[in-house]
């Protein structure tokens, strides 16, 4: 069962030093992946004591935790300001919203992936449920704007597509089956992102890519 971590009542110096110890173990835990890397390192790291680490995250799969809220809220950030801006060039507006993804998956690395899988794969719970909502929520907005620019489909409802792209994201961006692939969380989800694409953009669309 993983415990859900609740935004701290603490003072700014305390949430000054949480907020610099996700930004460094994000950093270290999906470069170097999350075995490797141990809390007394990150307090070194920080010039921080150990107690002082611990009062803000008793343990390091709490870290974790943090690391990957503070992710999603990062990627969400940043997919909300691209769709938000109501461009009127959908095919640039998906160009720099399928950018930003690529940017984001490729953060991870293969032995973070591996680490997930042996020490924490009750933590892939948490990023399954995270990553449907980001996924319903940013897609649904981009792919309605692709209809109303006649550059997606029109038959194929966006909920029906966005199941589509639910179900392939499941069955493939999971550690078991990319280290079965050989596939990175960039190349997998570049690929089904591709495959899906082709078959809900319109020839109109295709002609504009």
């Amino acid at each position: 069962m993983v415990r859900h971590l609740s935004p701290p009542e603490n003072a700014p110096a305390e949430s000054t030093a949480r907020k610099r110890i996700v930004a460094a173990a994000r950093q270290h835990f999906f470069a170097h992946g999350f075995r490797g890397v141990t809390m007394d390192d990150l307090a070194a790291e920080l010039g921080m004591s150990k107690k002082t680490l611990y009062a803000c995250f008793p343990s390091k799969t709490a870290l974790l935790e943090a690391v990957f809220l503070d992710k999603f809220r990062n990627v969400a950030a940043d997919l909300d300001r691209i769709t938000a801006a109501g461009s009127t060039d959908f095919p640039a507006t998906l160009h720099e919203f399928l950018a930003c993804l690529h940017r984001h998956t490729d953060e991870i690395r293969p032995p973070f992936l591996r680490d997930l899988q042996r020490e924490a794969p009750e933590m892939f719970h948490l990023v399954e449920r995270r990553r449907r909502q980001l996924i319903q929520r940013s897609w649904d907005k981009l792919l309605s704007d692709g209809r109303r620019a006649g550059i997606i489909r029109k038959d194929i409802s966006t909920k029906m597509i966005i199941e589509i792209l639910l179900g392939a994201v499941q069955a493939i961006m999971n550690p078991p089956k990319m280290a079965e692939l050989g596939l990175t969380p960039r190349t997998g989800l570049a690929t089904i992102v591709t495959v899906i694409l082709e078959g809900v953009i319109t020839a109109e669309g295709r002609s504009k890519s």
